[in-house]
């Protein structure tokens, strides 16, 4: 089988293939609970998304009602991480950029996959180094796993064999992209390094009428 990301590739194939092949994942693992009450595959829309309560990073308590009537750009990731969170998070500062006044109908937030080493001081650092718009959220290790959950995002702690200390380690998880609706309902997904361009030009359909 060939991956979504095989270099080469045509940035729509990728996206395609991506979520096609998602689908199917949900599918199967949905099938067997959701077979005895309907047998209608569930709207991509009811897979991704939910409501949440975190901490911003500048202390305030917020959920998915706060953001009601934007677009939330998501993205999970840590501070810590060396390489791929920064890059997704510069293209999401590029599309934001590119989208000019309409960019005020777009919330991006940033939501921390490693509460434990993931401050308040360490995530409001982060998310200003990729523009004043970002949040940054954090919450208790029971919250972080029910957003992730809900948004159907993986993270798992990766222990380094020859770490310093107990603080040093990555954490692999999902890195994907989402949007989400005004409304508070999933909207569509960016696979990782998505051309902040790119991504821009495929928010203006939505931003346009402010629906799905």
């Amino acid at each position: 089988m060939i991956s979504p990301f095989t270099p080469g590739l045509n940035l729509k194939v990728r996206y395609l293939r991506l979520l096609i092949s998602m689908i199917l994942g949900l599918a199967v693992g949905f099938s067997g609970a959701k077979a005895s009450e309907n047998s209608s595959p569930l709207p991509l829309a009811e897979l991704f998304g939910g409501p949440f309560e975190l901490v911003d990073h500048n202390g305030i308590t917020r959920s998915d009602r706060d953001f009601r009537g934007k677009f939330m750009l998501i993205y999970f990731g840590y501070t810590n991480c060396p390489v791929i969170c920064p890059t997704n998070l510069q293209e999401i500062s590029v599309a934001v950029k590119e989208l000019g006044v309409d960019a005020k109908k777009v919330q991006p937030l940033f939501i921390s996959v490693d509460p434990a080493r993931d401050t308040l001081d360490k995530l409001k650092d982060y998310v200003a180094k990729f523009g004043p718009q970002f949040i940054g959220l954090t919450g208790t290790d029971e919250q972080i796993r029910a957003v992730t959950k809900a948004y159907r995002t993986s993270r798992r702690k990766i222990i380094l064999p020859d770490q310093a200390s107990k603080e040093d380690y990555l954490v692999h998880h999902s890195t994907l992209t989402q949007l989400v609706g005004p409304d508070g309902k999933f909207l569509t997904l960016f696979p990782h390094n998505t051309n902040g361009v790119e991504m821009a030009k495929r928010m203006r359909k939505y931003l346009a009428t402010g629906q799905s």
